[in-house]
């Protein structure tokens, strides 16, 4: 017999062999188990990871600091205290938080959740975003991911970091319900583009950190929807102010002391393929002596074409005062140019 045969005849065999055992395997299933050849069988599905965010509450949540504020009372017997909540933005010990949190606080501390106490400094707040900017003095401290273009879209998920009733840190999770809200007229302002979504908002939460499922800041968490004239059951209605506007004011307040910002003096509801339609001007305001009326439609300012009341207030908004700002309007067949003085925002 030659070795190609040879070889042949031992691989023939080896199979008739397997053939066999594996036949045996199946007439007899008590020999799986002695055999040990169960797992060759029949397969088991891994179970999969269960969905999970903590990878990005791990990262923003120590930056989420706990803020206790007192103050005495009209009567100076007793001292009322007020909680909230705050985001580290920066390693140099800055702290944004809602105003309504430490408005007229005599003593303000802040507590991390390593347990570390620092007293706090206020050093100015906005009243139109209800935004307050403090400051300890301390060092490593944890400072909350933040992404300079980051935007928000309807149905992104977010989680909001906050202490409700002094619980503790607490974690509660919703998605975006929309974009561009102007806070159910929160400080009468119309200009100012709020976060809504339904990541529950409670007494202590405010101030928090909105973020989104990688654990980036995207917005300051500040308050439920609520309607004071209507007798309704309201739920899943809260707000935030959005990252980029919020780190504005912060860095208004921080170089400032307060946040200055332009004003024209229009009210204006509807919005037309031209343009924005005034609906009044205020008496004395920088609108009423340039000449713009009611009724006028704003297409363009010194060169930007108006594509909305929010955009267009917002370029007002942004200019600083003293500053002249070219008006393009329709006024029935006329096309007219008028060059208005912006003067501040006095809030």
């Amino acid at each position: 017999m030659n070795i190609v045969a040879l070889l042949k005849y031992i691989i023939q065999a080896a199979s008739y062999g397997v053939l066999l055992g594996l036949i045996l395997i199946l007439l007899f299933p008590s020999l799986r188990k002695q055999a040990n050849l169960g797992q060759l069988l029949t397969t088991t599905p891994q179970q999969a990871e269960p969905l999970s965010y903590a990878r990005a509450v791990n990262a923003a949540a120590p930056a989420v600091v706990n803020i206790y504020s007192e103050e005495t009372s009209s009567f100076g017997s007793r001292n009322i205290s007020s909680l909230g909540s705050g985001v580290i933005m920066d390693s140099e010990g800055y702290i944004l938080t809602n105003f309504h949190v430490v408005q007229n606080a005599e003593l303000i501390n802040v507590v991390l959740q390593s347990g570390q106490i620092h007293f706090a400094e206020l050093i100015g707040f906005d009243l139109a975003t209800d935004l307050a900017v403090l400051k300890v003095n301390a060092t490593n401290l944890p400072v909350i991911p933040q992404q300079a273009n980051i935007r928000s879209h309807a149905g992104d998920v977010v989680l909001a970091i906050g202490n409700p009733f002094n619980l503790g840190q607490t974690v509660t999770q919703g998605i975006v319900s929309g974009i561009g809200r102007n806070g159910g007229g929160l400080n009468g302002t119309n200009y100012l583009e709020f976060i809504q979504m339904d990541a529950a908002i409670n007494e202590g939460n405010s101030g928090g950190a909105l973020i989104n499922s990688n654990g980036v800041l995207v917005g300051i968490n500040s308050r439920q929807f609520t309607r004071v004239t209507q007798q309704r059951n309201i739920q899943g209605i809260f707000f935030a102010v959005p990252y980029q506007l919020a780190h504005k004011v912060m860095t208004n307040i921080i170089e400032n002391g307060r946040v200055v910002r332009g004003w024209l003096g229009i009210t204006a509801t509807d919005f037309i393929d031209r343009g924005l339609v005034i609906d009044g001007v205020a008496p004395q305001g920088p609108a009423r002596k340039a000449g713009l009326r009611p009724g006028d439609i704003i297409h363009d300012i010194s060169g930007n074409i108006v594509t909305s009341l929010t955009q267009a207030l917002n370029i007002v908004a942004d200019t600083r005062p003293n500053t002249e700002l070219v008006f393009k309007v329709y006024r029935g067949n006329q096309t007219l140019n008028i060059p208005v003085l912006i003067t501040e925002y006095q809030g």
